[in-house]
């Protein structure tokens, strides 16, 4: 008799690192020159700023990962707190949040080559990739995993390493002088303006720490996810934040007034420094790191859509078909099909609607923390949210904040998006849900586990 082999889960390293490749994007390398065109040196505030409140959230996460083993993140806390539309809404807009993710790293790899090869200025090379890209992508997933572990830690080898060379090697070549003013020119218009810019900034920033919420959903694989979760999430937001704050202080040193000239300043800052092989050297890092994501996001986006259909009965069972590869061949169709629409949009509009659907997913959340807190329901192993209802109140006002930031282009998408998934519940969900008793897999899971009891005594 052949013994099944029992896969090993991750431990709390393996889930800092898996944390620190999922926020860590093409944003470290893409988005200080939009965020210095707004705040010039006061960049390096609106970064620490955004990283306290995200701060504020991810503690919200760490309290609710402390309380469920399952997997699922938002959509299971939603579906335990407020009912399964609500699941069924949060798991949706996750998938959603996966295509937009995907799409803007695929934008932001064929940016990357845009500013050294003139060509990709054409739009029809530059569609041309992106389809191909996408296409190539998703054939590979057709035949499963095998790849995925490669790419991904080339990718993270490739992205840590080229931040840590940056840093080391950047921090002689700083000017004092590069650091005046530090009020931006914004502030000399008024508080109006001031603050419209501080709020624009703000935005793009915080799409830099979004991928925290990532961190929890697949929490079955790890061990002891209710105590390991909960620590990872406070070292990566840490971790995080010292290399983004580091690597924007050390262009800015580099560059000044000039990090907003540049697509890329991260690499143009280390061209200045050392000359064009440090120009070389980062965009080699770069395009790896944002590939890498890319592929990444094309496995898991189509994985999540096709387990909300198997394991948790959200979908219809079509949704979830899978080959002999064991690939989620219709989760990947879908989910190609998504990227291939929204890689045609810039990639700040991307990042907006990837700052939206993170909101969509962290309101329900933070409001499923006061009330876990109010009951009794779910109590807490291994991680206590400290302050009562301070922190997840705190953290509902900076998530409310980013409203007033938001396009109506992307709170439209959202608005589709949300209606559309409300449309499919009432006429597959609904059903679907009436035939497997009404609760999806997971939650059943969830329920039945011997370390969680429903009421706190």
């Amino acid at each position: 008799m052949v013994k099944k082999t029992v896969p090993k889960k991750l431990t709390f390293m393996s889930i800092y690192f898996l944390g620190i490749n999922g926020i860590i994007g093409s944003g470290a390398f893409l988005l200080p020159q939009s965020i210095y065109k707004d705040m010039d040196l006061l960049s390096v505030v609106v970064l620490l700023s955004a990283a306290l409140t995200v701060g504020l959230i991810a503690l919200c996460y760490a309290d609710l990962a402390s309380r469920f083993t399952g997997s699922g993140a938002a959509w299971l806390y939603s579906y335990n707190a407020f009912g399964r539309f609500a699941g069924y809404e949060l798991g949706v807009f996750t998938w959603f949040l996966g295509c937009c993710t995907y799409a803007a790293e695929v934008v932001a790899f064929l940016t990357t080559l845009k500013s050294f090869v003139p060509a990709f200025n054409q739009s029809s090379i530059y569609f041309a990739v992106g389809i191909g890209l996408v296409l190539l992508f998703s054939i590979i997933n057709f035949f499963g995993r095998a790849l995925v572990k490669i790419i991904d830690n080339t990718s993270s080898i490739a992205k840590l390493s080229t931040i840590i060379l940056f840093i080391i090697v950047g921090m002689f070549f700083m000017h004092i002088a590069n650091f005046h003013p530090v009020m931006p020119a914004a502030a000399a218009k008024g508080v109006g303006p001031f603050f419209h810019h501080f709020g624009a900034a703000f935005s793009v920033v915080f799409y830099l720490f979004s991928g925290f919420s990532f961190i929890p959903i697949a929490a079955s694989q790890m061990k002891d996810p209710a105590k390991n979760i909960p620590r990872a999430l406070v070292a990566v937001m840490v971790t995080v934040t010292i290399l983004y704050t580091l690597m924007v202080l050390i262009a800015i040193g580099i560059l000044g007034h000039k990090m907003s000239w540049y697509t890329i300043p991260i690499a143009n800052a280390f061209k200045s420094a050392v000359g064009e092989w440090g120009y070389v050297i980062i965009i080699i890092g770069v395009l790896l790191s944002i590939f890498g994501v890319a592929f990444t996001c094309s496995f898991n986006t189509p994985a999540l859509i096709a387990s909300l259909a198997l394991e948790h009965q959200l979908l219809p069972n079509w949704v979830g078909k899978k080959n002999k590869f064991d690939a989620p061949w219709v989760g990947i169709i879908l989910t190609a099909a998504v990227t291939l629409l929204l890689i045609t949009q810039s990639y700040l509009f991307l990042v907006g609607c990837i700052v939206l659907a993170s909101f969509v997913q962290y309101v329900p959340s933070i409001f499923a923390v006061i009330k876990f807190k109010h009951t009794g329901q779910y109590p807490n192993h291994g991680f206590k949210l400290p302050g009562g209802y301070t922190i997840p109140i705190l953290a509902l006002l900076v998530a409310c904040y980013l409203i007033f930031n938001f396009t109506w282009e992307t709170i439209l998408l959202s608005i589709v998006v949300a209606a559309v998934t409300a449309v499919l519940y009432l006429f597959l969900g609904k059903k679907r849900l009436a035939k497997m008793g009404g609760i999806p897999t997971a939650v059943r899971e969830q329920k039945n586990h011997p370390n969680i009891t429903k009421k706190q005594n």
